[in-house]
């Protein structure tokens, strides 16, 4: 990935966590009244914080699967060069994509309780 995308993917994160930091400050309080414009407008602060948390969630779940990907062909081009070090090379393998999957996870339930407003 060139260095012009992971900014952009770095920028769109910051973005969608700061819509989730949002999102924990609004509430909807609609009460059965008819709505004046005014009253839209401040929905649009909590609908803004929820698309945030869903673009936060679903680069999470690409950045997390574009690494687990890369390690698992880094472990088979290894493999594949030295089989003799397959034993070797199998468990580090598992522990570095549980990490990397953990934190995946850790990120999209953050996200997730932005939707929520918890």
């Amino acid at each position: 990935m060139s260095r012009t995308g992971k900014l952009a993917l770095v920028f769109l994160m910051m973005v969608s966590l700061s819509g989730t930091a949002m999102a924990a400050d609004e509430t909807p309080d609609s009460g059965g009244k008819e709505e004046t414009a005014e009253a839209k407008l401040k929905d649009v602060p909590l609908a803004a914080a929820i698309i945030g948390a869903c673009l936060g969630a679903g680069l999470c779940a690409i950045g997390g699967g574009l690494a687990i990907g890369h390690i698992g062909a880094k472990c088979i081009e290894s493999i594949a060069r030295q089989p003799e070090a397959a034993n070797s090379m199998f468990a580090p393998m598992i522990i570095t994509a549980a990490m990397v999957e953990g934190g995946m996870l850790f990120a999209i339930v953050v996200c997730l309780l932005g939707v929520l407003g918890l």
